[in-house]
């Protein structure tokens, strides 16, 4: 029975250390050696849907920037098992066509969990810490395309300067995305806030899971404020 207080009070310090390891932040990845070059614009297209002339107008004005590759670095909170870990994060994007994926969760600031994703040439790859990598399946392919897209609302102006997109009206508040897969195209609904002119969410109907058997289900981002 002595004992037992021995054992409580190692797992208490345990408990507590692995608590610790969580509230420190890694640290950000260096700076990306590449400044920004002087952007090409061209001028806001006439015919837009309401909602979507009001967007642009709010953030770019009358001339909307030509982006074609993308570096974005941050960190996050991601919760791969059920515990929230903290992690760091870097996309790389050929606007509207490839992106690549590194995610690091980290314990007192140090990785434990990587992950790698990819979409090049209309295939996916999936490296997950567990179980085999999911490579060029049709399912990921169209969720990783989706991916591409919606990751865009980080340089929106792909939406109107990349000439196999379109998009159609709605209402005063909502429009459709229509964006390219293969021969094909996928469309998101984008909903705009009508008092601050920003986007608000996507939607689109996304595969969730891999092989044969996936179904799709709808998948929705959101631009919620928050500390910079």
């Amino acid at each position: 029975m002595k004992t037992l207080p021995n054992i409580i009070g190692v797992l208490a310090v345990l408990l507590f250390l692995g608590w610790l390891g969580l509230q420190i932040k890694p640290k950000p990845f260096s700076v990306h050696p590449e400044k920004t070059p002087e952007l090409k614009t061209i001028p806001l297209p006439a015919g837009l849907p309401a909602p979507v002339e009001r967007f642009y107008k709010t953030v770019y004005g009358e001339k909307i920037p030509v982006i074609e590759t993308v570096v974005i670095k941050g960190r996050a909170t991601i919760a791969p098992f059920g515990v929230k870990l903290p992690a760091r994060f870097l996309f790389v994007h050929n606007a509207g066509k490839d992106y690549r994926h590194y995610f690091e969760a980290t314990w007192f600031g140090m990785p434990i969990m990587k992950v790698n994703e990819r979409y090049l040439d209309g295939k996916s790859l999936f490296e997950l810490p567990v179980g085999k990598p999911i490579v060029d399946d049709a399912s990921t392919n169209q969720a990783a395309n989706l991916a591409v897209w919606a990751e865009a609302a980080w340089f929106p102006s792909i939406w109107i300067t990349d000439p196999r997109v379109h998009w159609e009206a709605v209402d005063d508040k909502t429009a459709l995305l229509f964006v390219p897969y293969g021969n094909q195209e996928e469309n998101f609904l984008m909903r705009f806030n009508p008092e601050t002119g920003l986007l608000d969410s996507m939607e689109a109907m996304r595969f969730r899971d891999s092989g044969p058997q996936a179904k799709k289900i709808l998948w929705i981002t959101r631009n919620i404020g928050g500390k910079r």
